[in-house]
Order: C-alpha cells, then structure tokens, then sequence
C-alpha cells in the first residue's frame, strides 16, 4: 500500500449521503418526484429537476416550482452506483416542447413500433396539461411529435380535475398502453375528489383514444402510479391534506396508498396505505411523490423527502429522491414500506474493467457534475482541493492493476490518490498530476495500484497544494498488468 499524500483536513466532509448510507440516491443535486424504467441491464431514474432559485445576495431562495423547465436523469446497473446524465431540457424556448412553461413530474415508457426501440417521456406543464416528447434512447436527444399536449382541457372526461398532471404509464404485455392523470381537491370533496383518471393510449403512445375513465380514489391529492404485478394492477397515489377526521383505514394526510384491479382501466378498489409521509421518517414534511418499479425481478418504490435540504441547513422545498425495497406478500398486499437513509443493498459488485462515466458514484463530498459537450446524456465530475467521490463494492480480480483515468484540466500541483473502505483508508494508489490548462484538452494518466483480488468500496479524491485548481474526471477503467 501506497502512503497518504495529502493532509486529513483538506478532505471535505459528505452532507447529507455519508458512506455505506443509499439515501438519498444522489446528493451532488435535487431530484424530485422519480420514474423508473428498466433498459438493457440498468435502471434510469427521471426526475424533476430542481434547480436551486438564488436572490441578489446569493442567497437560496423557496422553490416555487415555476421556473422548472427541466428534468434529471441518472441510471445504475447495481442500485448503489450511480451516473449522473445531466438535464433533459424540455420546455421553454430551448427545450424539446417550445410551448411548454414547465416540466414536471415525468413518467416514462419504452416501446418496440416497427422493430425499433421508441422511449416516450409523459411530463405535467404545471397543472394545465401534460405533454409528450420521443427518442430512439433513453438518454435522448427528444424530439416533440405533436408540437402541443397529448392531455389539455379540451378533451372530454377532464372536467371537474383542478390539476392536469402528474402522469404514470403502463406498457402491458399486450402491448397496449394506457396513461394515468390527474390532481388537486374540488371544494368540499376531499373524501372523493374524483380527480383521477385513466386512458388508453394510441399505438403511436402520442394520442390518446376511446374514454377517459375516472378511479374513485379516497382522499385523492396528485401523483399516479401504476403497475402490473402478476396478472393485478395496482394504482397508487399521494393522498390529499383534509385534517378532519378520516375513518376505517383511509390514508392520513400525504401518504401513499393502493388500489387494485384485474384490468389497466379499472373498477379499482381501494386496498390501505403504504408509506407515510417523509416528515415521518426523517422530519421533512413536505408533499409525498413515488414511483414503484422492478428490477432484477427486486420491486422497489422511488420517492422524494427534503433530506438534502435539511443537511445543508435551509427548508425551502427542495426534494431529493430515495429508493427503498417493497415486499409484497402471497396473497399480493403491498407491505407496509419503511422510508430509510440507509437504502437498498447492491444487486451485483462493480465490475471496473469497462469505462466508467467520471460521473459516478455512491458517495461524494465537494463534487460537481457537467455535462460534456461532445457527447449526449454524458457528464463529467468535477473537483476542486480536497473533493472526492467514492463507489460501492467495486470487484478487483488477480493482481497488479493499473487505474487509467481520462482527465482535464487547470492543474499546476494537484494529486489524486485512490483509497479503498474509506476516504482515509489504505491507499492503493497515487499520482502527481503534470501541469495543465483547461485549453490543452482531455488528458491521460495511469495510476499502478496495489491491491489484491478483493470486493471493496474505492474512493477517488483530489488535493492541490495551490487550494485553486480544478480537476475534470472524464472517465476511469481498471486494467490488468497483462492487458
């Protein structure tokens, strides 16, 4: 092993993700009101991204959620490492969907018309209608094909819903699809609001045809979700905030419940609640906002809480999303789910013999993300002195590695040492960076580490002694001596 080069206080200190914790799943950034969809081996996550709003001073301000015009993708093929894809710009004049204001809480479905792989993002421009943007990836580029919203008020079956958002979406096995909808509280209606609705869609997945139907959910606040498990449907939802009296096992205030069905468009009947509101778990009270999903045959729920937020001391709304297991028992009744920091486990260890986005992790303190510009859907990671990033269980096989990192950058006596179960644990390996300017371009440098076969956590900091350079990771990949 390597001897630490750089001095224990210029490392910084994680906020709210610390090592061996899950949640929240990303802490670099705010992510909220999740979607999930299974692709080729991983599992993306959209998210509305919240984009911090600053004052005059600099000075984070309340998130009014009216300047939100983009979302945030980041996937995983392990459930504990993640890569950061950067924003999908969507509304206003440089997004896919030019007349849109705003673009929320998206749900996302892939189909195969023609033999070829379509992906379709469903998303709420604000309360008024629900628009849809299409690509042949599921990291873009999108395209708008109606040039207008696939949900608006002019269709027949809306009447009566005060927010035209909030969308799900269920690919059956048949192939047919059919969107979820709908939101908000008719004046002395909070028992039945009658807010939420279900179609069926096209075979395009752009227009919708036959009824709208509405699902009698009790308590109905916003939030659909759908899923198909075994041969039932379950529609879940976030429940409304009435603080009178509720009855039986109606859901308390902002909590996540289910229904149930034999078919995608109902009758439904309702069946209890399931998670409770994250002020519960974590004294973040706040709107709830989930999605369950599959994944290597694992159901989990993805769902936000401000816990990002309240590490970095301020309560102004902004929402960081968490995945934790759901259990679901012979008889097909969802389990009471528990909201937890400490998440899932990993499905498989981190295989590094392949290139690896310099834009993932499981745990960071001090680090950046930007998109590169050459390439879609990819970012790089940031650093500045004392900035690292850590993965979980990385897989090391035989012996004498080398680390080849791919790198850019202002550096004049900058260092990177990669350690492994710690940021302070043993150092494996150690490199003195050659002088560079940003202008020179991408870079690479190879780093001979000591270690032995072994499944273990790998940290990835950056020291300079100047305290004013900063290091752009591209990409990483371990080789074999004999590669």
């Amino acid at each position: 092993m390597f001897k630490n080069r750089w001095k224990k206080d210029q490392i910084k200190e994680p906020l709210a993700k610390k090592p061996r914790l899950g949640n929240p799943v990303v802490s670099h950034k705010f992510g909220a009101d999740p979607y999930a969809l299974e692709y080729n081996g991983r599992i993306y996550v959209y998210m509305t991204y919240d984009e911090p709003v600053y004052d005059k001073d600099g000075n984070m301000t309340e998130n009014t959620y009216s300047n939100i015009t983009s979302l945030s993708v980041i996937s995983s093929s392990d459930m504990v490492n993640w890569t950061d894809h950067g924003q999908i710009e969507l509304a206003g004049e440089n997004g896919a969907a030019k007349w849109a204001k705003n673009a929320w809480a998206p749900a996302v479905a892939h189909k195969v018309i023609e033999n070829v792989d379509k992906f379709f993002i469903y998303f709420a421009n604000n309360g008024t209608n629900i628009g849809v943007v299409t690509s042949d990836s599921p990291l873009g580029p999108w395209t708008d094909p109606i040039s207008g919203p696939i949900i608006s008020r002019e269709l027949e079956g809306v009447d009566g819903i005060p927010w035209l958002f909030d969308p799900a979406v269920l690919v059956d096995d048949s192939g047919e699809a059919y969107l979820y909808f709908g939101g908000g509280v008719p004046d002395d209606a909070f028992k039945m609001p009658l807010t939420s609705r279900v179609v069926q869609l096209h075979a395009d997945m752009v227009r919708v045809q036959g009824t709208i139907k509405a699902i009698p959910a009790p308590f109905m606040f916003e939030d659909s979700g759908i899923n198909k498990i075994n041969e039932t449907y379950y529609y879940s939802y976030c429940s409304n905030f009435y603080e009178g009296v509720r009855e039986g096992n109606a859901p308390q205030p902002g909590e996540i419940s289910y229904m149930t069905s034999p078919h995608p468009m109902g009758p439904f009947t309702y069946q209890k609640t399931i998670l409770k509101n994250p002020g519960h778990f974590f004294n973040t009270p706040g709107n709830n906002h989930h999605a369950m999903f599959t994944f290597k045959d694992n159901l989990y729920i993805a769902y936000h809480a401000q816990t990002l937020g309240k590490a970095m001391g301020i309560s102004h709304g902004y929402r960081s999303t968490h995945i934790d297991q759901v259990e679901i028992d012979s008889k097909g009744v969802i389990q009471d789910i528990i909201a937890t920091r400490e998440g899932v486990e990993s499905l498989v260890s981190f295989n590094p013999y392949q290139p690896i986005s310099g834009a993932t992790y499981a745990w960071q303190a001090g680090v950046e993300m930007r998109l590169e510009l050459e390439s879609q859907g990819k970012c790089m990671a940031v650093l500045t002195n004392g900035a690292w990033l850590g993965l979980r269980d990385v897989e090391f096989k035989g012996i004498d590695h080398t680390c080849v990192m791919t790198y850019s950058g202002t550096i004049d006596r900058g260092e990177v040492n990669i350690t492994i179960n710690s940021i302070d644990g043993d150092n494996i390996g150690h490199v003195s960076l050659p002088k560079s300017h940003e202008q020179e371009g991408k870079l690479s440098v190879q780093i001979p580490l000591s270690i032995e076969a072994a499944v273990v956590d790998v940290y990835i900091s950056f020291t300079d002694e100047l305290d004013h350079e900063t290091f752009y990771l591209h990409e990483w990949e371990i080789k074999k001596a004999n590669e």
